[in-house]
């Protein structure tokens, strides 16, 4: 399963990258190929390109604030949740998300 998502905090600075790691630990080790985009102080750290986009099942947004540039994901299935739910139970909130679409798509 080939997953995309992007992460964003209030502040930007810690929970952003602490989120974007734990969803890309946790994919690699269920055995998903998972990309994170950042999106925090620094600007947008790891961004996903168009095709990156259009070649994911589904798109992660792990944030407490609007994100920049939702359209690049538009027809895909997005799964939002807290972004503290991303740093601290990455594993169960991708098995969760995983669940979901596949659901969905049955």
């Amino acid at each position: 399963m080939k997953i995309v998502g992007v992460t964003s905090c209030i502040a930007g600075l810690a929970h952003t990258p602490m989120a974007a790691k734990a969803l890309e630990k946790a994919g690699a080790k269920l055995g998903y190929d998972v990309k994170i985009e950042q999106q925090g102080a620094l600007g947008k750290v790891n961004e996903i390109t168009p095709l990156e986009a259009s070649e994911a099942d589904f798109v992660i947004i792990a944030a407490d604030k609007a994100i920049e540039d939702m359209e690049r994901f538009e027809g895909k299935r997005i799964v939002r949740v807290k972004i503290g739910q991303a740093v601290s139970k990455a594993e169960l909130v991708l098995q969760k998300a995983v669940e979901a679409v596949q659901k969905a798509n049955a």
